[in-house]
């Protein structure tokens, strides 16, 4: 196995829980999963919105979001479908959301020093 073959194998098995109270039921959070953000995760933002790590907009966070969660199981959370309802959910708890997804790494230049 090729040395890029076995870090993806390693990152494929890094998964971040994220517990959303204000989605969940019965007093029981949401909880959902999310794997590493990768480089290629943020082209594909930066594509469409324009500077998103500088200048993180709802829109971008909400796509981020639909792109990343997922179920315990590894089934996407959600479908670009859900892009409306999400757009109609609180700033705080879409920017929560998105910033457990980044984890330690939204800084980009403390990232690249690292």
């Amino acid at each position: 196995m090729s040395l890029g073959a076995q870090i993806a194998a390693r990152r494929n098995t890094q998964r971040r829980i994220i517990d959303v109270p204000e989605w969940g039921e019965d007093d029981v959070p949401l909880r959902l999963y999310c794997g590493p953000i990768t480089a290629g995760d943020i082209d594909r933002l930066q594509r469409k919105h324009k500077n998103f790590l500088n200048d993180m907009t709802i829109a971008g966070m909400v796509d981020l979001i639909i792109h990343k969660a997922e179920m315990e199981d590894g089934a996407k959370a959600f479908t670009l479908e859900d892009k409306p309802h999400l757009m109609r959910e609180t700033v705080a708890v879409i920017s929560e959301v998105a910033g457990q997804m980044f984890g330690e790494t939204v800084d980009v230049e403390q990232a690249e020093k690292n």
